[in-house]
């Protein structure tokens, strides 16, 4: 069995939907040790939310274009 050479384009997008993932539950991680510690400045830690709702935004756009809508 040979692995073929390239990859499908869901299957690219399904790659990327794990590292944007990724990357929301870092930053989710990064905001809550902030917050914690007293110490993240009120500026530094909007910007890190916006960030991480355009994520959870990219995330819903990926998921919308890999799961199909059943209509019932």
């Amino acid at each position: 069995m040979s692995a073929p050479s390239e990859l499908s384009p869901e299957d690219v997008q399904r790659i990327r939907l794990e590292v944007l993932r990724r990357e929301h539950r870092d930053l989710d991680e990064a905001i809550a040790a902030l917050a914690d510690s007293g110490r993240g400045d009120p500026l530094g830690l909007r910007r890190l939310k916006k960030q991480k709702l355009a994520l959870k935004d990219e995330i819903a756009r990926i998921e919308d274009r890999l799961i199909p809508d059943i209509i019932a």
